[in-house]
């Protein structure tokens, strides 16, 4: 009988990233409500996303590589250990740098989630099955953000901002219980993984004679990881289009109080709409990947396909949301954006496996969100500058970065296939 733990593993993980969302979403959130009582501008806003993004790009490549050292099972379970102390703290900052100090550190502890997230894919899902899984992964994310508005305007009615705070910060500890009780080791051998499901997994579609050498895998250090283009065009594709993400997480409940004059009960009932979008396009690019690799194209190419669908998707839906003059018209084309946005970044972050060996992939991945960052904390900082009068601008702006985006994945990293070491010197023999 075939098991299915990697389903199992995968909607742990995506349960994780639900409440990574709600922890990070919170202070979006409450901020209107936060800035006031302890004397806060837009700028000071602008400089605690930077603080947090800043160390979230450290913590995409600490983790990337703790992911590696120390395995999936602990990794998690410190990334979400300390994430979900942090954000607990928020409830005794009381200035500036008090919460920058609480979002450096939740920062660096939640950018775990998505090195892991790869790590784990790579591991538990043969290439067929891999961008459906990181839909579900990334569909974790959407729910989160869909939950978090009304969730925590609802909890500051009832007990203001820093009782929120201390009870989200409550929610991690509760997932790490199931985590580490299920999570006992890799799918090579974890007890509850039947051998059905382990050829599965481990993509063994024929027997290999035992007089027949094993191929040693290329396991490349950071370095070597660098020194091919095909790494280069993930890390590009990456630095290009993941800001159009985060404009939205880190300031679509400012954007709705600015442009519609919104309170917090109003950002509630709104600002989850375009999280649906996100949920859906989660799903349908990895479905769809998976049904253009069952139809005999190569998964390569199967991605880069999905990818561009999702940059279809994005660039006129980016244009035409600024036009918007009604709020319920606002939220329902900026899901568009997101739907596009999530068809394309579930494909964009399997391709460290289909790469690499399951050894390097966090590190790839690490790498790959630290660009996302750099990227994003551009755009970061020129949301207050240009969206003086409307958003317009900065709409325009990131449509801009998806051709850049798709050009990096179609033209630098190339044919997208399992890499082998430039010289002999460079295999590392496992």
């Amino acid at each position: 009988m075939k098991s299915n733990m990697r389903w199992v593993i995968i909607g742990l993980i995506a349960i994780a990233t639900v409440i990574n969302y709600i922890d990070r979403n919170a202070l979006a959130v409450m901020w209107p409500e936060i800035a006031p009582e302890i004397g806060a501008t837009k700028e000071d806003y602008a400089l605690l996303v930077t603080v947090f993004m800043l160390f979230y790009a450290l913590g995409q490549f600490v983790f990337g590589k703790l992911f590696d050292t120390l395995g999936t099972r602990i990794g998690f379970a410190l990334s979400i250990g300390v994430w979900s102390i942090s954000i607990a703290l928020h409830a005794v900052a009381s200035s500036i740098t008090s919460f920058s100090i609480f979002r450096a550190m939740l920062g660096i502890s939640e950018a775990g989630a998505w090195p892991g997230a790869v790590k784990a894919n790579a591991e538990w899902f043969p290439a067929k099955e891999r961008a459906f899984a990181q839909g579900l992964f990334n569909a974790g994310a959407s729910i989160g953000a869909i939950v978090s508005a009304p969730l925590i305007a609802l909890m500051f009615l009832y007990m203001g901002w820093k009782g929120t705070f201390l009870v989200i910060g409550i929610l991690g500890f509760i997932w790490l219980l199931p985590w580490l009780v299920i999570y006992r080791a890799g799918p090579d051998k974890h007890p509850w993984v039947s051998e059905a499901e382990r050829a599965l997994i481990l993509d063994k579609t024929e027997v290999q004679s035992p007089e027949a050498p094993l191929a040693p895998a290329y396991v490349p250090t950071v370095k070597q990881l660098l020194s091919h283009r095909e790494s280069w065009g993930v890390i590009l594709s990456r630095f290009f289009i993941d800001p159009i993400w985060w404009l939205f997480v880190s300031w679509l409940p400012i954007y709705l109080a600015e442009t519609f004059n919104f309170d917090i009960k109003q950002i509630g009932i709104f600002a989850w709409v375009p999280f649906v979008g996100a949920m859906i396009g989660s799903l349908l690019g990895g479905w769809l990947s998976g049904q253009l690799i069952k139809s005999g194209r190569e998964p390569g190419l199967a991605r880069k396909i999905v990818v561009t669908i999702g940059g279809v998707v994005m660039v006129p839906c980016l244009i035409a949301a600024p036009m918007m003059t009604d709020p319920t018209a606002a939220v329902l084309v900026i899901a568009g954006v997101l739907f596009g946005f999530q068809i394309a970044i579930g494909n964009i972050q399997t391709i460290p496996g289909d790469l690499f060996d399951g050894r390097s992939v966090g590190s790839l991945a690490g790498i790959g969100g630290m660009a996302a960052v750099a990227g994003t904390l551009i755009t970061t900082w020129l949301v207050p500058v240009m969206t003086k009068v409307s958003y317009g601008p900065i709409f325009i702006l990131v449509a801009a970065l998806v051709p850049l985006s798709l050009l990096s994945l179609w033209f630098v990293t190339g044919r997208i296939a399992p890499v082998q070491p430039a010289t002999p010197n460079a295999l590392k023999d496992n």
